[in-house]
């Protein structure tokens, strides 16, 4: 495994010179800034680095610490747009799902979706959805859907076979990790030369005649002072629920555009919900929600509340629990489940565009692009599936912005780091690394193994990086993952000199974010598992 920061590879980030990295920003003049180091940023940097642009991405946390870990993760092409009449967004995210096939095989894993259905007027009505959304994004065959009568339902998906059910319609869509599919765009832009820049959060926008030619960032992490001035022709606000405290530096008068949403997750043990696809479910208010199953685990969501303001960790609530497990009762024929059941969780916030006077799930999911007074443009709004797209319709608005020159783009055709692999059988190890999943095995495969690959290749500063991001433990290990985070702090401090105060700092403050996340029913949950 790669130790010496001398013998680095082009698409590997590593934070453990940090003073060099500083100074490697200050030092050039870039063609674009990206400041937000979630799926959309770094699916700007790539795109902006891949099409022969020099590019800097500039980052508050860890990659992908806000929106872009805490999604249901899920590739998905939005079939109930189609009932919103949002036609060219799910026709953008249907295309899209296909793109990331290929580049990205082991961050799309294949899952049957199931929806229930209690008439034949409901089954008609949902299949000619069905027959659209599989014309518009092109879905292969072998992919489309299929009808499953009662007794097919009570043999293949049991739990769901509730009173009024008739049967179910099948159709496949794809769930992803994240925050390793923000990681793979980030190192993708690195192996074309960009610069990624973590726990570096915009503290000041820099004028020059009226117009933002460069941005000051500092270094958030404890015990460092460093600072820099970063210039850049053109300037991009990528920081997802964060974007308007961003474009108050370009100007403190603009009105806000968002509206923040909350979604929160809840994972149980997969013995205790043992289903075999994807579980579309109705929800006590009618909005559709979702029992997923990964590896050991179950897990529920989403709820979509407004929430006051754009938060790291915004938290579940008892009304929350009580939202997903009363919608998740009323849909399987299981033992009812309880708080007690539930062994983690996770907790987001979405940026949407302010659309006064509709509810969170009416309000669109559309992105849009808005340039500033200082001429800095921001992006915000859209779906994970569509990020891609996204991305490189913001490159193209900078480059007529700021008249840069960019090659055409192949970004859906070139396979994200780690996407140069078939995936003939799914593990563990080929789901986080793809390609590189030989690298993590040939070093051990283990704990030691992933601190290593996620020190010296992926960024990781911090044990939360490992811990929640790196390799999702915290939200996927039925203890939450803590029974790994004392072997993970001392291969972690071995690579970054830390002291055993040091080491046990930063396993407290995972213990303590974990009690903190799953403060409501953590006792009990664990005491099951």
């Amino acid at each position: 495994m790669v130790s010496d920061i001398s013998s680095l590879r082009p698409q590997d980030l590593d934070n453990r010179d940090r003073e060099k990295l500083f100074a490697r920003a200050e030092s050039e003049h870039f063609d674009v800034l990206v400041i937000g180091g979630g799926i959309t940023g770094a699916g700007v940097a790539r795109s902006a680095a891949s099409r022969g642009l020099s590019v800097v991405l500039v980052e508050a946390q860890d990659l992908a610490s806000g929106t872009s870990s805490r999604s249901s993760k899920m590739i998905h092409g939005g079939v109930r747009y189609l009932a919103q009449g949002d036609v060219g967004l799910v026709r953008d995210a249907a295309r899209e799902r296909q793109v990331l096939r290929e580049i990205a095989p082991h961050l799309t894993r294949k899952t049957g979706f199931l929806l229930p259905t209690r008439s034949a007027a409901g089954l008609a009505k949902f299949r000619t959805a069905m027959w659209t959304f599989e014309k518009l994004g092109k879905v292969p065959k072998e992919d489309h859907h299929e009808v499953w009568d009662f007794d097919d339902l009570i043999e293949r998906e049991p739990l769901a076979a509730t009173d009024g059910t008739t049967g179910a319609v099948r159709y496949i869509e794809f769930v992803t990790d994240d925050s390793r599919l923000t990681l793979a765009n980030a190192r993708s832009a690195a192996s074309d030369g960009a610069l990624i820049l973590t726990y570096a959060p915009a503290v000041e926008f820099i004028f020059e005649n009226e117009i933002v030619t460069g941005v000051k960032v500092r270094s958030s992490l404890e015990g460092e002072s460093l600072e820099t001035i970063i210039r850049a022709k053109a300037i991009v606000n990528a920081a997802g629920p964060w974007v308007d405290s961003v474009r108050s530096l370009e100007d403190p008068n603009e009105p806000n555009y968002l509206s923040i949403t909350k979604g929160v997750h809840l994972v149980l043990p997969h013995e205790r919900l043992p289903l075999n696809d994807t579980i579309l479910l109705t929800a006590i208010d009618k909005r559709s929600m979702f029992a997923v199953p990964r590896g050991n685990t179950t897990y529920l969501g989403t709820t979509d509340t407004f929430y006051p303001e754009a938060d790291w960790w915004p938290g579940v609530t008892e009304e929350d629990v009580d939202y997903l497990l009363e919608s998740t009762n009323r849909s399987f024929l299981c033992e009812p489940i309880k708080p007690s059941d539930i062994v983690t969780s996770w907790s987001g916030v979405r940026p949407l565009i302010s659309e006064p006077g509709k509810d969170p799930s009416e309000i669109s999911r559309r992105d849009e692009i808005w340039t500033g007074p200082g001429k800095v443009l921001t992006i915000a709004g859209g779906k994970l599936t569509a990020y891609r797209s996204m991305a490189e319709r913001v490159v193209d608005e900078a480059a007529d912005l700021h008249d840069l020159s960019v090659q055409k783009s192949t970004t859906e055709e070139q396979p994200l780091v780690g996407g140069d692999v078939v995936v003939d059988e799914r593990n563990h190890l080929i789901d986080l690394y793809g390609s590189e999943a030989k690298d993590v095995l040939a070093d051990g495969g283990g704990v030691s193994a992933e601190v290593r690959q996620a020190v010296t290749r992926e960024g990781a500063i911090c044990l939360e990086d490992y811990w929640v991001r790196r390799v999702p433990r915290a939200f996927f290990d039925l203890d939450g993952g803590i029974s790994v985070l004392q072997e993970a702090a001392n291969e972690m401090g071995d690579l970054l000199g830390w002291d055993e105060a040091k080491k046990k700092k930063e396993i407290a403050s995972c213990e303590e974010r974990h009690n903190i996340e799953n403060g409501l029913f953590a006792s009990q949950g664990e005491t099951n598992a």
